[in-house]
């Protein structure tokens, strides 16, 4: 199993349908007397669960996994809280969930390119270091450091990084503290930053 080329880009300003995000709430809380309705949420939401799932475990799973988020939610639907959260984070919580049972996959894919000698641009900024990573494309450092990387900081990384979720979004998927999701990214970043501006020095 590879995780996909494509870059761990920060993606444009992702479409929401012109639904504002709570009232997908609302629309999921109908859908349980009206289940039609949640084809709507699949809809909206499927093409980016299942681009997240495919960045960080490749394409190879991500049809089975996007779908068995969709599926969990269906059947869970009945237990969502819009008071908690917004669907999209909730779809999410869920998909990181599942990616949970591939983390061994996803490590050694990233060990695996650290072994390439592909070089990526010198990047200045935390943000731009995240937004220029790939699996196969990444400097052997950066793959390293990725690898490396706490499970739970890397997942908050991710998270911000491929799913575009916002800190609130991710404190809500992940079911931890604001607090705590600014201290993991902050982790993660640092080592990220370190392994490319300084890759002859130990990012831990």
């Amino acid at each position: 199993m590879r995780p996909s080329t494509v870059a761990l880009t920060i993606p444009a300003q992702v479409d929401r349908d012109a639904v504002p995000a709570h009232d997908d709430g609302w629309e999921l809380e109908a859908s349980v007397a009206e289940p039609e309705r949640f084809a709507a949420i699949f809809d909206r939401y499927f093409g980016q669960v299942h681009s997240y799932v495919a960045r960080r475990l490749g394409s190879d799973v991500a049809d089975d996994l996007a779908a068995e988020t969709f599926l969990i939610a269906f059947r869970q639907r009945a237990r969502f809280d819009r008071r908690n959260g917004v669907v999209r984070a909730w779809l999410y919580g869920i998909a990181t969930n599942l990616i949970r049972r591939h983390r061994r996959d996803e490590v050694r894919a990233w060990r695996a390119a650290a072994k390439l000698p592909l070089p990526v641009p010198a990047a200045t900024h935390e943000d731009r270091v995240a937004a220029q990573v790939t699996a196969e494309g990444a400097s052997p450092e950066l793959a390293a450091a990725l690898a490396k990387l706490n499970a739970k900081d890397r997942e908050v990384l991710l998270l911000v990084a491929l799913g575009q979720l916002t800190y609130d979004e991710v404190a809500a998927a992940l079911g931890i503290a604001y607090g705590t999701v600014c201290s993991r990214l902050s982790r993660a970043r640092r080592v990220v930053r370190a392994a490319v501006t300084n890759p002859a020095e130990d990012p831990a």
